[in-house]
Order: structure tokens, then sequence, then C-alpha cells
């Protein structure tokens, strides 16, 4: 496989990766308020994930994929509702420990890092485009 392929497939592999962490911060923003609907239950826990860099058996290629999804171990914060079907005895529900803003930011440079890799595969395919031409 040519050099042209190869960096093809790194940023092809790039893009999809970049697409698991949006899934994920996106999951993580549609969740960031579900509480429990038992009482003292826990709510939706933040998700991260973890990417890997391995060697592709078939292209030659260094490719990134998603190596883990884990759940955010920090602690839940509590807000004071007793008539809230989640209220421990106390009158408090747990809430996600979801934070928009580190959402947002996540977001941004899963985007920002998809772009990168789009721009990198648009020149391989330029550089192709021009090898044919001088080819002729």
């Amino acid at each position: 496989m040519d050099s042209l392929s190869k960096i093809s497939a790194t940023a092809a592999s790039g893009m999809r990766a970049q697409g698991d962490r949006l899934r994920v911060v996106s999951e993580n923003l549609a969740n960031s308020s579900s509480t429990s609907q038992v009482a003292g239950g826990d709510p939706y826990r933040r998700k991260t994930i973890s990417f890997e860099s391995v060697m592709d058996p078939k292209t030659g290629a260094a490719i990134v994929q998603a190596a883990t999804v884990d759940r955010d171990q920090t602690d839940f914060t509590l807000r004071y509702d007793p008539s809230h079907p989640a209220a421990d005895e106390n009158g408090y529900i747990k809430m996600p420990n979801v934070n928009p803003l580190i959402e947002m930011s996540n977001m941004r440079e899963a985007a920002r890092s998809y772009e990168a890799n789009l721009a990198m595969l648009d020149k391989a395919r330029d550089m192709r485009q021009q090898l044919v031409e001088l080819l002729k």
C-alpha cells in the first residue's frame, strides 16, 4: 500500500474516532438532568471514552480507534427537592455528574479534530490527483 493510502486510512480512522467521541458527548449532554425514578437511586453517570493507536494489518497504517467507554466515577451533586420521586428520606436527589460546560468543550475539541483529519484526507486526495496529472 502506498504512503498516500496510509495517510488516508489514518485520517479516516481519526474521523471515525472523533465521531465516536461526539456520540458519547451528545449522550452525556442529553442526559445531563436525568435523575433516578426511585427514591435514593443513582442518576445518569457521565461516560468517558479513551482511544488507542494500533497498526491496521490490512493497510499497514497507524490508525486510532476507541479503546474503552467507561463511566466517570466522580461524586453526584445533591439538590434539595422533596417532591421529586427520586428524593431520599431527607428530601435530596442525586444529580448526574455531567458538567455541560465540559461536555461542550469536549464537543468543540472533537469537532476541530474531525476537521483536521478531514483536511488531511483532502490534502492526500489532492496529492494523489497531482501525481496522476504528473504521470500523464
